[in-house]
């Protein structure tokens, strides 16, 4: 996987959780789980890209270290809303909670990678 792919697979996640907050009920709940997956699911992109400018190879782990709590963040807000059902379109939700998984897994071995390349 290219640089660019990644960085366009996180841009393209943000987007779904934007296009998830469209749907998800004005209620006081709702709201709140709103901003919240607003913030990490959209942060993981820009943080991203932060760590592509990153001054260090130890900046660059701290700096994906943070994608990959927003991550976590993120897949543990998605499964409160499949828990509680506030959700209405449950095929969009799952495939958003499964790239949310997928792109978990990745930072964990990118981050392992670059740790044992570099002996941190």
């Amino acid at each position: 996987m290219r640089k660019f792919d990644l960085e366009e697979r996180l841009i393209d996640f943000s987007v779904s959780i934007i296009e998830l907050l469209k749907e998800i009920p004005n209620t006081y709940i709702g709201i709140h789980l709103s901003k919240q997956l607003a913030r990490s699911g959209t942060s993981v992109s820009l943080n991203y890209g932060e760590a592509q400018a990153s001054e260090s190879k130890k900046d660059f782990i701290h700096k994906m270290r943070i994608v990959l709590k927003e991550l976590r963040e993120t897949f543990v807000c998605l499964k409160i809303l499949i828990r509680t059902k506030l959700f209405r379109n449950e095929d969009k939700i799952t495939l958003v909670y499964s790239e949310c998984n997928e792109l978990i897994s990745i930072f964990v071995k990118s981050i392992e990678t670059v740790r044992n390349n570099y002996n941190f």
